[in-house]
């Protein structure tokens, strides 16, 4: 089955840290780097990539060169310590070096299912946030499993939905940084991967998204919304 339209995103920016070699699966070698994206604000987005060895240009450098990648975002398991930690990476599908940027550099889109009850919660400047886990199908039988935040009237439009409740979602993916107080008083920083939503649409079935579609059918029979990463 080719890739779906269930998970894309394209994201336009720089890579701060050059894809370094990570792994080989079937013979194939995999490399992984840090990529930068900008807001419209000042800030920046710096998101980890995942690209094929396929697709890197040969003796060319991609450090701080302005390039478009096209991709799925992926999520795998990884033991950190004693707990099981949710990873997030962008594996790429397509590279591009356009001379023009596009004027929004950092869009993703997923269809899924909600495997986790929803989270709603007030910051304290007084933002409505509903905290997603999105479970997304794959190739091969696999499920993405991707934070979402839902903000302001997609807070109140998603706080009371249920564990199988089927989501269009379109947004950018962010980085952000946070610190994490331990109960003996220590601090770490650390960085989220996320979803942050701009539009959000349920759906009671794939084929009110997309049409009757025969690998949509087959995407609703196969996502697994009943294992929880973590």
């Amino acid at each position: 089955m080719e890739a779906t339209n269930d998970n894309i995103v394209i994201l336009e920016g720089l890579f701060v840290q050059p894809p370094e070699f990570s792994h080989e699966l079937f013979g194939e070698e995999f490399y992984t780097g840090l990529f930068s994206v900008n807001r419209l604000s000042d800030s920046k987005d710096v998101l980890n990539i995942t690209i094929s060895k396929k697709l890197l240009p040969e003796n060319e450098s991609l450090l701080e060169r302005y390039t478009k990648i096209t991709g799925q975002l992926r999520s795998y398991n990884k033991m950190v310590g004693s707990k099981n930690k949710l990873l997030l990476t962008v594996f790429a599908r397509d590279i591009e070096f356009p001379e023009d940027h596009a004027e929004e550099p950092n869009l993703i889109e997923l269809t899924g299912y909600i495997c986790k009850d929803p989270i709603y919660r007030m910051t304290p400047f007084g933002r409505e946030i509903t905290d997603l886990l999105l479970a997304v199908n794959r190739q091969f039988n696999k499920t993405d499993y991707i934070p979402v935040i839902a903000w302001g009237r997609n807070a109140k439009f998603t706080k009371n939905m249920q564990v199988g409740d089927m989501l269009r979602i379109t947004g950018r993916l962010q980085s952000r940084g946070y610190t994490k107080t331990y109960p003996d008083g220590r601090t770490e920083d650390k960085v989220a991967y996320e979803v942050s939503s701009s539009s959000i649409q349920k759906a009671s079935s794939v084929n009110d998204l997309f049409g009757n579609d025969e690998d949509s059918e087959e995407n609703d029979k196969n996502l697994n919304i009943s294992y929880f990463p973590y």
